[in-house]
């Protein structure tokens, strides 16, 4: 059999996004019920749904690959490849009735990243992505923005409250020094990053399910991503995104503390 050429794989984790944030819509209502996890974070029927019904998909097309889920653990793979899913990444906006969230899927293979996607179905955006084909944005190249003067750039985090107390520091410097800082986070924040509405995303602690999908939609967007440390990963634990115009500018901000 012929293995599937990397913009298949690539059209593969779209629409295994778009069909899995198709589920997780239907339940986007104030009200849902939410559970905890032992994390402290929350997860609600829709998280569960999305991933079933995900991981239906891939096991009829991809049955030697691997699964690894959110909410549902792993499935050992057979090829060297597995799948990542985070069903509804940006939960606590989810529960709030907020329309930032969305679901991220990726293929990798080891610590590289074949195929990346996010749907956004609240707001109809969807991102696909792999290494040489480019990113994709509701069927249209999409390129990440030109800013290169910080002080006239958006810069975007998931939570001002970041634990860690250094990088804490470390974001309050580039809030001050950005034209604007936002949270619009979680991966909502990395959609503005990939198609030029924003100019840097920072989030100080990472799942790989919550960042591999995003490497291959920033960089092929023609932005840099990396974790704290500088490193292009999609497994770092924490993730940097920026236009290329700004990206040694705001890892030297990040980092001066």
């Amino acid at each position: 059999m012929t293995a599937p050429s990397p913009s298949a794989l690539m059209e593969a984790a779209g629409e295994c996004a778009r069909l899995a944030g198709a589920v997780a819509l239907r339940a986007f209502r104030p009200g849902i019920a939410v559970d905890w996890k032992a994390d402290g974070s929350p997860v609600t029927e829709a998280d569960r749904a999305a991933e079933r019904a995900a991981r239906e998909w891939l096991e009829a097309r991809f049955p030697e690959d691997g699964i690894v889920g959110e909410e549902f653990g792993e499935r050992p793979s057979r090829s060297g490849r597995a799948w990542l899913l985070d069903p509804v990444d940006g939960t606590r906006s989810f529960v709030h009735g907020v329309p930032l969230w969305g679901t991220l899927v990726a293929l990798t293979q080891g610590e590289r990243v074949l195929a990346g996607a996010a749907s956004f179905p609240p707001v109809q955006e969807h991102l696909h992505a792999a290494p040489g084909e480019g990113c994709w944005h509701n069927g249209s190249r999409c390129r990440v923005s030109a800013v290169n003067d910080l002080s006239r750039a958006t810069v975007l985090a998931s939570e001002i409250g970041i634990p860690d107390p250094v990088r804490r520091r470390a974001w309050e410097r580039l809030s001050l020094a950005a034209a604007t800082a936002r949270t619009w986070g979680d991966c909502f924040g990395y959609l503005l990053v990939a198609t030029g509405r924003a100019e840097a995303m920072v989030d100080a602690r990472m799942n790989a399910w919550d960042s591999a999908p995003l490497l291959p939609i920033i960089v092929e967007a023609g932005g840099r991503f990396t974790d704290w440390d500088g490193l292009e990963t999609g497994f770092g634990g924490s993730v940097i995104a920026t236009n290329l115009a700004l990206a040694d500018r705001v890892r030297t901000v990040l980092h001066s503390g």
